[in-house]
């Protein structure tokens, strides 16, 4: 049997609002890569080599964690033990536009743009016919 809808729904609310500030050791990351059994690896704002974290019980099977998605990590949960992990996630951002205004969110992650630059139609080959022959035997 299934948890029942109030873990879902205390777990939701949790995530909803960004806390006022990080605490110590915890720091906030890019999802790059799902690797299974409730693994990711993320990319921390210094830019270094990724780093697995765990998902933890109470997040599995309620929330979803998309590439490109944004994750709070505790690094120093796996600090005293020899494995790969490099922390666990702690918190899951959901509205990233609210978690954006906070003061500790790191400038890296910068949101990029939905479109393209118009500067870029020039080369851009969309809604035009390919080259018949006739054009390739004057070039």
């Amino acid at each position: 049997m299934g948890r029942p809808k109030r873990h879902l729904l205390t777990t939701a609310e949790e995530t909803s609002t960004p806390p006022t500030a990080l605490d110590p050791g915890h720091a906030i990351a890019r999802v790059t890569k799902a690797e299974g059994k409730n693994l990711y690896s993320v990319e921390l704002p210094s830019g270094k080599e990724p780093l697995l974290v765990e998902l933890p019980s109470r997040f599995r099977s309620q929330i979803w964690i998309k590439r490109g998605g944004y994750v709070v990590v505790d690094l120093s949960a796996f600090g005293d033990r020899e494995n790969k992990l490099g922390g666990e996630i702690i918190n899951v951002v959901r509205d990233e536009k609210q978690w954006r205004k906070q003061g500790y969110w790191p400038s890296e992650f910068v949101k990029k743009p939905t479109y393209l630059d118009d500067s870029e139609d020039d080369e851009s080959t969309v809604g035009k016919m390919p080259p018949t022959e006739d054009s390739e035997a004057d070039e």
